[in-house]
């Protein structure tokens, strides 16, 4: 089992060696929440990055990692545990066959842990040999407040009450990481139990900085072109700004297609690897990408000059 990090410096380091790159701000907070064993509350923009930190500490810590998808009308039977009734109808018609237990010896034996199936956040409170797992609860703001209610007790005391076998409790607190994307707002209560931390779209040099990373094969002057390209888009009135996993894509995509530098025929059409909407790609594409494109390339070439002074 990989130890925790000690350090703000070490907790970044742990991040890159995950091919993550942080700010300081967000390993401080993720040192705080490994050091002090409470839950992180990752908030922000779809594509910023927030459920990769979960599969990077799973990854570099060699933890397991437990990921509950939320969606609306998740229940309990999703996320925590339910009863295994086809096993259970079995069991209840081989008693009656053998007239083997009485009726309360059997309710007692059906409801028993091996009848049990166990679900992301149960699986998360068991031992496990290869240390405390990570726990991502991703895209809470999809579910609905009854289940944001049910996660208070998780998340003060890492326990779950299940009726018929009474309270759960994890020998050790798993690494839990929640995300949100802030399609609605979540509870004061639940966010009282978490460290919290906004992911903001990176600045273009810490995005440069990633596309070194993710997208290596990329040339130095397509990169410097694509993070400017994008920076500018997330400035413009769009329906979905592109993220940081489109930004890797299309680096990836002009890559495949042996781009060396943005031109506005490649542009045009790799807008759908970028831009999600129709409407976003038919106000980008044509006239206004190449616009944005000169721009680009003005910048450049002043910075270019004023660094050759």
């Amino acid at each position: 089992m990989a130890k925790l990090p000690q350090s703000v410096d070490e907790t970044q380091a742990l991040l890159s060696d995950g091919k993550y790159v942080s700010d300081r701000s967000l390993a401080t907070v993720l040192y705080l929440s490994l050091s002090l064993g409470r839950p992180l509350f990752l908030e922000g923009e779809a594509g910023t990055g927030k459920t990769e930190i979960a599969k990077v500490l799973a990854e570099t810590l060699n933890r397991s990692l437990l990921r509950l998808q939320c969606y609306e009308g998740l229940d309990v039977a999703s996320a925590v545990y339910e009863w295994n009734y086809a096993r259970q109808m079995v069991e209840i018609r081989l008693s009656e066959a053998t007239g083997d237990r009485d009726r309360e010896q059997l309710a007692s034996d059906i409801f028993s842990e091996q009848f049990l199936i166990e679900r992301p956040i149960l699986k998360a409170l068991r031992p496990d040999v290869l240390g405390p797992p990570v726990l991502l609860i991703d895209e809470l703001d999809r579910t609905d407040e009854p289940f944001e209610a049910f996660l208070l007790e998780v998340l003060a005391d890492y326990q779950v009450t299940i009726p018929e076998l009474g309270t759960i409790k994890a020998p050790q607190p798993p690494i839990v990481i929640i995300t949100s994307n802030r399609t609605r707002e979540i509870h004061d209560a639940l966010k009282r139990r978490c460290y919290y931390h906004w992911v903001d779209y990176p600045t273009a040099e810490r995005e440069l900085q990633i596309l070194k990373v993710k997208a290596p094969k990329a040339s130095e002057e397509l990169s410097h072109q694509v993070v400017a390209f994008v920076q500018k888009l997330r400035g413009m009135d769009l329906f979905k700004l592109p993220g940081v996993a489109e930004t890797i894509d299309w680096a990836d995509a002009l890559t495949q297609l042996d781009k060396v530098a943005l031109t506005p025929d490649a542009i045009d059409d790799t807008l759908g690897i970028l831009l999600k909407y129709q409407d976003d790609i038919a106000k980008v594409e044509g006239s206004e990408a190449r616009r944005i494109l000169d721009q680009v390339k003005q910048e450049m070439a002043t910075e270019a000059a004023r660094q050759s002074i």
